[in-house]
């Protein structure tokens, strides 16, 4: 496939605010009151994942609504865990399958619902083209070879669809998950010292189930893929006066927390 025209990676398109929204939430807009709202939500993921990734999935529509309309399409949510984002998608008049390799991830509410697979994001169990919308929300760091998972998403993903990836970024505030902020003196040894005050191995295991992705990653890979056109890659949860962070190196891996890369398959 020859190289398609692309918009800079490092140069983020103008915000794609969608009036439509999520279903039974205002107009989705990327300005200050959403992150701090997300933010607050966000701490309470541990104690109250269900209230975070629910909020997450609205907005998650919202945003996505801006890209591609939502009802009547196909969704793949890769790393989808239980489906916390179902309900939202189906709502907005998807069809949603959601993609795990962990039964246990995927039976965390309960039963394992209808519409999900057991499978490898880096070899996904779908044909070519077979999705409106590829989705992925935070698993892209979990992943050892992760941008063997993006190019299996744009695989999957049907000329003119999208493919959302989405991941924390390594030197953000929680590239180390719970092991933060002593990940900012290697993973290796954050993941020593959790283990050493809690008695026990951290969820995410820095070199086995946690790795180092960073913000130019996703720009290498963005403007490597000849698969589609970028459309956005920003950091997901800032208001929108911040996107101009990601033309900076250095402080975009600092300041971005996490990225989001928007393709549209050619």
């Amino acid at each position: 496939m020859s190289s398609p025209t692309t918009s800079s990676p490092a140069t983020p398109s103008p915000d794609p605010t969608s009036e439509r929204g999520a279903p039974g939430v205002g107009p989705w807009r990327a300005d200050l009151r959403r992150s701090v709202r997300l933010m607050a939500d966000f701490r309470q993921e541990q104690a109250d994942p269900a209230r975070f990734y629910s909020a997450l999935a609205a907005d998650s529509v919202g945003q996505l609504s801006g890209y591609l309309d939502l009802s009547g399409g196909t969704v793949l949510d890769v790393g989808g865990g239980p489906g916390y984002f179902r309900d939202a998608f189906e709502a907005a008049g998807s069809t949603y399958w959601a993609l795990d390799a962990d039964v246990g991830e995927l039976s965390g509410l309960g039963s394992i619902p209808r519409g999900t697979v057991l499978g490898d994001g880096m070899n996904l169990p779908f044909r070519d083209g077979a999705v409106d919308l590829c989705y992925s929300s935070n698993v892209l760091e979990h992943v050892s070879r992760p941008w063997e998972m993006a190019d299996e998403m744009l695989r999957v993903t049907r000329p003119g669809g999208i493919a959302f990836i989405s991941y924390t970024v390594w030197y953000g505030p929680w590239g180390g998950h719970e092991t933060s902020p002593w990940h900012y003196l290697g993973g290796a040894r954050a993941r020593r010292r959790y283990a050493a005050r809690q008695g026990h191995e951290p969820k995410n295991k820095y070199g086995e189930s946690l790795f180092a992705v960073t913000v130019q990653d996703g720009i290498a890979w963005a403007r490597r893929q000849q698969a589609g056109t970028v459309l956005d890659v920003i950091p997901r949860y800032n208001p929108r006066w911040t996107y101009w962070l990601t033309r900076v190196p250095g402080v975009r891996e600092l300041a971005t927390w996490n990225l989001v890369i928007v393709v549209r398959k050619a």
